[in-house]
């Protein structure tokens, strides 16, 4: 069983097209899904679910959808969060926030410090996210510490960036899935990917039900997972440390 799945939840916009109704429209039914997703992990005891809401170039879309995402995510905080933290789950925002509107990042916060004290299942919303920018920042607090003397650029190697990017006190996801039909990662999760289990499905975001789930983790227990070594290594040997210090 994973301990942290990654989700990238394509093809709204394309299952709105297919029944001619608007994108909105199909976020909204996709909206259902997550619901779907994240009883699954409840049920399957999975750790922790990082899933990829919208992404840092999403804001170049037409700004009708963009309205019509920030109305969604807004109903959606005010809908679903107290019933998150009654079930156990903590809440918590990766990405560029700062983008968002005042109302929006109240939202969230306020988010984050009714569920901070939860351990039944970490959720994590990648919102404004992007991969590369997730390194940059790494990156450039690395540089800032650097700058005041904290540290030398010699003690600076992956562990060390491993514990500045984006849930590094969570363990590396061991199963991405992306629903659509896409075959890419799409600037998700760059460095904390790095050795995941990769699993695509054909299946549009609002049509993903237990089944669909059920058949990733079948296929991801199928996969031997090597790190780099040889099967035999690997059968005598526990998992490394993959994301920096802080994983458990």
């Amino acid at each position: 069983m994973p301990r942290h799945v990654a989700i990238i939840m394509d093809g709204n916009g394309r299952w709105a097209a297919r029944r001619r109704r608007p994108r909105a429209i199909g976020h909204r039914a996709g909206a259902r899904a997550v619901n779907t997703c994240i009883d699954f992990c409840l049920d399957q005891g999975i750790e922790a679910l990082t899933l990829f809401a919208f992404s840092s170039e999403n804001w170049g879309r037409p700004e009708e959808e963009v309205g019509a995402l920030m109305k969604l995510f807004i109903a959606a905080l005010d809908r679903e969060v107290e019933e998150l933290h009654r079930r156990g789950v903590r809440v918590r925002f990766i990405g560029e926030r700062s983008r968002f509107s005042a109302d929006i990042r109240a939202r969230m916060q306020a988010a984050e410090a009714l569920t901070a004290g939860n351990g039944r299942l970490s959720l994590n919303i990648a919102a404004s996210y992007g991969g590369r920018q997730d390194i940059a920042a790494a990156a450039r607090s690395l540089a800032e510490d650097v700058a005041a003397g904290r540290l030398q650029p010699a003690q600076i190697d992956e562990a060390v960036l491993g514990t500045r990017v984006a849930l590094a006190d969570l363990p590396a996801p061991d199963l991405f899935i992306r629903t659509g039909g896409d075959y890419r990662i799409s600037n998700f999760l760059l460095w904390q990917l790095a050795y995941t289990e990769l699993w695509f499905t054909e299946t549009l975001w609002p049509e993903l039900d237990t089944a669909v789930l059920h058949e990733a983790l079948r296929a991801y227990a199928g996969r031997e997972r090597r790190f780099g070594l040889t099967g035999e290594q690997v059968a005598g040997r526990a998992r490394p440390d993959l994301q920096g210090s802080a994983t458990p």
